[in-house]
Formats: C-alpha cells, structure tokens, sequence
C-alpha cells in the first residue's frame, strides 16, 4: 500500500462484499483456504484501492484456484510460474497492488527458483504461502515441508528428506518481510495481511494451513485449543516476547542464542525478555525466531522481519525514466536513423 499519489483509490468506500466473486468454491469443506479467503475480503476494502487496481495471480495446486474467489483481476498460471509472472504485472503497471496464492509445493518445487529469486529482487508483491506440508490437489504427495518420517502417497516407509523451513529459506533469499499466522486465527490473517501491503517490496506470509483430507492436524501442535497457548508466540513489535495463558513464559536473548523462560524462576523478570523489532535491518534474530519450531520453542506467528531496501520495480522505473531523458533516440525513427546508414539503390 505504497504512498504513491498516482495510484487510484476508491472514491467509495467497499466493503468485503465487493470482492466477492460469483464462482463457486470447490476446496473441500473444512479446508484452511476458506479462512484464508475470508481474511483476502476483509483487508481489500481496508487497503483502499479500487478493485481494479488489484490483482490476483497463482499456479497450480489447491491454493491457485483463488483467482476465481475474489472479484477482482486475476491470473490463474502454470505450475511454479507465479512469481515472474506476477513480476511481469508489476514491472508492466507498478500502480497494481498484485498478490500471488501459491503453496508449498508450488513455490518450493518447481517453483523455488523463481520463488528465492523474487525475494532477492524485492519486487513489491504480496505472497500468500498456504503450508500445508503435503501435495492437496494431486492426492497427497509429501511436498518440500513435509515433516521428516511422515508417511504419505508418495513415501509409503516415511521421508528421509529434510524438509525446508519456509521462514529460514525466505530470510536466506534476503527477504524483507516475512510474517507466519494459521489459517484458524482470520483476525490475524488481516491484520498481517494489512501490514504485508503497507510494506514496500516483496512480502511473504506463511500461512499454516489444514488439508483435512491429506494431512489432518499437520499444525496441531501450534493450532490446537489445548496446546496453543504454549506453543504460540504472538508478535508485536515493540513488546517483549511473553506467552503462554498467563503470559508468564518468555523469549531470553543469551550468548547460545534464545531461549524459554518463566518470569519469577532464577531471578527471571520482564526486564529479561527480548522485546521484538520488526524493523531491524540485520535479519539475525528474525532468523532465530523464524526457526523456533514446537514443541521445544513456541512457534514464532504475526510479522516477524519488515526491513526497508529499495525494489527492483522502483530502480526499474528509475532507469526507464532516466533513460527517457538522457537517450538521444526518442522514437522508432531516431533509432533507424541512428549510427552509420546505407542507402541501397
């Protein structure tokens, strides 16, 4: 949500109904991307741009059908090819507020090239990431996040890959935002999702999604009722780390690194917690948080890195300016006539 005075912002104030679609939803009852539609409805109209200037674009996968759902322009793409299309829109009409639906599979399969490469460009697009730790669409594949010795279609005696921690890949790439939220929690869904596009340049959110059909409670550890309150970190920047139901545990910056504590045990006050900074242009504790993994640490959720670097459609938009004023070729005709010519008789 760039504070560019070109861009056109409704002259009427929307609402969540004007975003959505006519199309029928087809993920399965139950399925986590309805949440995550919900909460797309409800930040559009907060944003504040016409729906015209926004722009939907997905792959392949249970995820990329959400082009369909929301009223707005979209392009549903071919497998793993999200990311440089959606950098196509952007570098095309820089005024768009684009954003890409894509999974786990999508985006670090066959689409991790051009996933890690989007984030080191800092192009300014919003990226859904629906983790889901399994192939959806095509019947339950084990995909580049699922879990280690988890059995599937596809590893009948268990993984024995390791498996990619999205947050860590991201950061690896020089991402400059990165945020994780589950998909039972709409109202931080939005929230992040509002941050995501004030944020200037690429922006990932990870979102912890269900496949209830494939791969049941793959979250459960950090979404269920019973074990969310000590297995969830919610973030705010500024504010120190505590968690749990009385918030009485806390995050402790030590030379080993971070670490669980209980306020009151060893001397242990709120003076001791690691008090977040979202903003801090070194990604080395973003990178810690993004790697704490339940049920040893809390899973780190809300916006974990929001640094400011320039993007690459703003340094291409520079260049094409500054090569509009300085060219001495203004038009096709210059171009012809440039250097050395023949006249053929």
């Amino acid at each position: 949500m760039e504070e560019n005075t070109t861009v056109e912002r409704s002259r009427v104030a929307l609402t969540k109904d004007d975003f959505v679609s006519d199309q029928m939803v087809k993920w399965c009852p139950g399925c986590g991307a309805h949440a995550i539609l919900a909460a797309v409805a409800n930040v559009f109209p907060k944003i504040g741009y016409r729906k015209e200037n926004f722009c939907m674009v997905s792959g392949i996968g249970c995820s990329s059908r959400f082009p369909y759902y929301v009223n707005t322009y979209g392009f549903h793409s071919i497998h793993g090819r999200a990311n440089p299309i959606a950098t196509g829109v952007k570098v095309a009409n820089p005024h768009l507020s684009v954003w890409v639906a894509t999974g786990d599979g999508d985006s670090m399969a066959i689409g991790g090239n051009h996933f890690i490469h989007i984030i080191r460009r800092n192009v300014d697009i919003n990226i859904m990431l629906f983790n889901n730790q399994i192939y959806g669409l095509t019947k339950g594949q084990y995909s580049p996040t699922t879990p280690i010795g988890s059995t599937t279609k596809t590893s009948p005696q268990g993984t024995i890959e390791h498996p990619f921690n999205p947050g860590e890949l991201i950061l690896g790439a020089q991402g400059t935002f990165f945020a994780r939220v589950p998909d039972n929690n709409i109202k931080m869904m939005t929230e992040v999702m509002f941050a995501a596009a004030k944020h200037d340049g690429t922006s990932v959110i990870e979102i912890l999604q269900n496949c209830i059909i494939f791969n049941d409670d793959t979250h459960k550890l950090v979404t269920s009722k019973d074990m969310r309150d000590d297995n969830q970190l919610h973030l705010k920047n500024g504010e120190p780390m505590l968690f749990g139901k009385d918030k009485q545990k806390g995050i402790r910056l030590t030379e080993m690194g971070l670490q669980v504590v209980t306020i009151g045990e060893n001397g242990i006050t709120e003076e001791n917690i690691l008090v977040h900074d979202q903003y801090a242009q070194d990604p080395g504790i973003h990178l810690m948080l993004a790697k704490m993994n339940a049920p040893l640490f809390p899973t780190a959720l809300g916006v974990i890195r929001s640094a400011m670097f320039a993007t690459y459609d703003d340094m291409v938009t520079e260049q094409i300016d500054y090569a509009k004023q300085n060219s001495p070729i203004k038009n096709v005709d210059d171009l012809l006539n440039s250097g050395d010519t023949w006249e053929i008789k």
